[in-house]
């Protein structure tokens, strides 16, 4: 549920985008950000490590972007984001006696080290990717193009990728009725 509530100020930014232009987007975009996590927070009293993130980075380049009037900065955020998420995930495989991905799945699938390492190492290659693609259409693409590869090119993207990260770790899985060996 909380990844959803993650797409929705991409979203509405993108249809104030089609609307009201880049500049007024932007306002929507931090406003929607804000009361999302802002939202979030007060249900919880709690942020996930990404949507801090997230949030920062938002405000940061969201705000740098109204200040100075130059879409150029908001352009960035998507690949400041993912290559801080690839160096988290490749940090993790130096700190802490587990990487990333296996702390947030451990839990829920029992698979051998390696197979957690590998997987790590496939996400920091898609974080940088990502950023590189964002960088790639942001700076080649018309601005319309870059926000719908940003909206639903990415997700689509991302989505395969989960897909992809399903099958490789299938025979970790564990169905209800199977008995972890």
């Amino acid at each position: 549920m909380k990844q959803w509530l993650d797409f929705i100020p991409l979203l509405l930014f993108f249809i104030a985008f089609k609307a009201l232009g880049i500049f007024p987007a932007t306002m929507v975009l931090l406003a929607a950000t804000v009361m999302i996590y802002g939202g979030l927070w007060i249900v919880t009293r709690h942020l996930e490590r990404n949507q801090w993130i997230t949030l920062m980075a938002t405000l940061a380049f969201g705000g740098i972007t109204l200040l100075l009037h130059d879409v150029t900065y908001l352009k960035w955020k998507a690949t400041v984001i993912n290559w801080i998420f690839a160096l988290v995930f490749l940090g993790s495989h130096f700190i802490g006696s587990q990487v990333i991905i296996e702390r947030m799945l451990g839990h829920a699938i029992t698979a051998p080290a390696t197979v957690w390492k590998k997987l790590n190492v496939a996400w920091v290659i898609f974080f940088m990717l990502s950023g590189a693609l964002n960088l790639y259409v942001a700076f080649t693409w018309s601005m319309d193009n870059w926000l719908s590869f940003k909206v639903f090119g990415n997700l689509g993207i991302t989505l395969l990728f989960v897909v992809a990260q399903t099958l490789y770790l299938r025979p970790y899985l564990q169905s209800e009725d199977t008995p972890a060996t």
